[in-house]
């Protein structure tokens, strides 16, 4: 008999604590993904001439964007009968740290954040709308698999029953099988994802067209997410008989937006970097014709 491999999975998701203040290793994580999206789009600005100035109000719109998105992302999409009927479920929206964040959700306020930040500083730096979130598309492939190694600390977010070597036995979950690490699944596919967008960007830039690399990223985020979820356990009571899970079904239309993405930006044929106005050189005056 065969015996099978698996990995017994007990971290702590706690680094340490100090009284009542934990530093946790997704909160770590989380932040990390951020800081590295800085200088991701430190280089993207200095790259296409756009002032370095902008950096920081961009990363406060983003991580206010991201926090409340994903927040309401679980709590209306995922148990709206709970966050919904009850004072007390209402109150543990405002309350991220007891757990609950949706990527979907996240992705949508992203959106419209930086519709906001585009209308705010674009005109003045000769970007739009599309071309923040070709680049922001970049940056939050690392910044999403930081994410997933985080829901693996936390030993959350993990798929069924399997019999493959590198199986997780959840033990701070009591689980006793070895279970898919959907977490290791996801971080996987979003970083090869985040390395060709990437590389696309270093040696490809002048040959790309505006909204290639958010059509590729809605179709290779939302693509592996839709086919990793088969393998998942429902997150909550009422995907349980489900054909498609809550996340397959919020998964779709993102994919269908690739496509359309895609269409667009081969029809449109705008270049994805940005191109600046030149500068026309001053006309002489009649005086200074007269003394030529």
């Amino acid at each position: 008999m065969i015996e099978t491999l698996f990995i017994n999975w007990n971290v702590n998701p706690e680094i340490f604590s100090v009284g009542p203040l934990a530093i946790r290793w997704y909160s770590v994580l989380f932040i990390s993904g951020f800081i590295l999206g800085w200088f991701i789009f430190k280089w993207f600005f200095q790259r296409e001439g756009v002032s370095v100035k902008l950096l920081d109000p961009l990363l406060y719109t983003l991580l206010i964007g991201t926090i409340v998105g994903a927040r309401l992302g679980h709590c209306l999409f995922y148990q709206p009968d709970y966050y919904l009927g009850s004072w007390q479920g209402f109150w543990e929206i405002f309350m991220p740290w007891k757990g609950g964040l949706a990527s979907h959700g996240g992705t949508i306020a992203l959106i419209i954040a930086m519709l906001w930040f585009a209308r705010h500083y674009g005109r003045k730096n000769n970007f739009d709308f599309l071309w923040i979130l070709d680049h922001l598309a970049i940056a939050v492939c690392f910044a999403a698999t930081f994410i997933r190694l985080g829901n693996l600390f936390n030993s959350e977010i993990y798929g069924d029953v399997t019999e493959l070597p590198w199986g997780f036995v959840f033990e701070l979950r009591n689980e006793t099988e070895p279970k898919h690490p959907t977490q290791l699944y996801e971080a996987l596919s979003y970083l090869i994802l985040g390395v060709t967008l990437i590389l696309l960007y270093k040696y490809r830039l002048n040959k790309m067209y505006r909204g290639t690399f958010l059509g590729l990223f809605f179709i290779g985020c939302f693509g592996s997410r839709f086919l990793i979820e088969f393998i998942k356990e429902p997150q909550v009571a009422f995907e349980n008989g489900m054909m498609l899970n809550m996340g397959q079904l919020l998964s779709i239309p993102f994919v269908l937006l690739g496509i359309g993405l895609l269409v667009y930006a081969f029809v449109r044929k705008q270049p994805a970097a940005i191109v600046h106005p030149k500068k026309e050189k001053p006309k002489p005056s009649t005086y200074a014709k007269s003394l030529a």
